[in-house]
């Protein structure tokens, strides 16, 4: 019975970190290509579908961020993965 009730209690706690860490979906900032519900004027006709992409952009904290964007069916971008950069000594 412990057993099964410590197994419990680490089940939850892993699904609560997990929860607490998937904070939804990600949402465009300015700078980014999808900011304001607007999607670029040109369709990007020659990349697959499914697609990846980046693009750097400055965040609202003034830290340099990556974007991913994914190609979906209709053409149209969906913004996936933003990872800033925190490293202020990296000058490249």
């Amino acid at each position: 019975m412990k057993k099964s009730i410590s197994a419990c209690a680490i089940l939850f706690t892993l699904t609560a970190c997990v929860a607490a860490y998937d904070a939804g979906p990600v949402r465009p900032i300015p700078g980014s290509i999808t900011y304001g519900g607007h999607q670029p004027r040109t369709k990007l006709t020659k990349a697959p579908i499914g697609s990846t992409f980046t693009h750097q952009v400055i965040d609202e904290y003034g830290v340099p961020a990556i974007e991913t964007y994914r190609i979906e069916p209709d053409r149209s971008l969906t913004l996936i993965h933003r990872d800033r950069r925190w490293d202020f000594f990296d000058f490249d």
